[in-house]
């Protein structure tokens, strides 16, 4: 744990994670299936476990310690399963049954915690521990998606007047802003691939807990947009 942080940028982001959490359930629990809702709680539970998996490893300086390992450990140990699971869900039969059953309106709330996230990481940044590169001073504007998922949600899913391609492009666009922050993330964190911000490296998702972002956070969000972006697709 990085001590020298106000405790207020750890409550905020640990709230946010829990939220995040909370809000997969609460996905789930509005499943059209009966099934996959009864399976809402063992979800949550093992997703819990992921957590704590990642706080213990980066607490114990697992992927703060030996950084010149490649691939890097947090991405060997917290993003690469997360990749995994996601094609799991996508390309196995009981996989493409959980994620039909999902309710767009419902996973689109789901990125309302990508406006805190936002803030924790300008805080970040004006304590030194991530570069500018990653906050909305710079070159991140993911908040924007979580300030105009409320719209989306509005105009797109209670009052229809928003196309499915408008609602298609805007989960592309999702993707593509967190595909973009991540590789900045990489490329600015002291790795042997790093090629920003040598004055004021990326090291604060190294260290609990903000090690949940790449490693819990944007997953959750990612597959949710891709899930929205399947069933939009697969609609007459």
């Amino acid at each position: 744990m990085i001590e020298s942080l106000p405790y207020y940028i750890f409550i905020v982001f640990i709230v946010t994670t829990v939220l995040t959490l909370g809000m997969w359930y609460w996905v789930m629990r509005s499943s059209i299936d009966q099934f996959v809702k009864s399976r809402a709680i063992p979800v949550v539970i093992g997703l819990g476990g992921w957590l704590i998996v990642q706080a213990v490893l980066s607490i114990n300086g697992v992927y703060s310690q030996d950084i010149e390992s490649l691939p890097p450990k947090i991405v060997g140990f917290g993003v690469l399963p997360t990749i995994l699971a996601i094609c799991l869900l996508f390309f196995s039969k009981s996989g493409r049954r959980f994620i039909d059953s999902m309710s767009i309106k419902k996973l689109t709330y789901l990125n309302l915690v990508r406006i805190p996230v936002e803030f924790v990481l300008l805080w970040l940044y004006l304590h030194k521990l991530v570069p500018v590169n990653l906050t909305f001073e710079g070159w991140n504007f993911d908040i924007a998606m979580g300030l105009t998922a409320p719209f989306i949600i509005y105009f797109g899913f209670i009052k229809h007047r928003l196309s499915r391609s408008i609602i298609l492009g805007w989960n592309l666009i999702g993707i593509g802003m967190l595909v973009f922050v991540f590789v900045l993330a990489v490329l600015a964190s002291p790795f042997p691939l790093q090629q920003l911000a040598f004055d004021q490296p990326n090291i604060a998702l190294l260290f609990f807990p903000f090690s949940w972002l790449p490693t819990f956070i944007v997953p959750l969000v990612i597959l949710g947009h891709l899930i929205c972006v399947r069933q939009l697709l697969s609609r007459d």
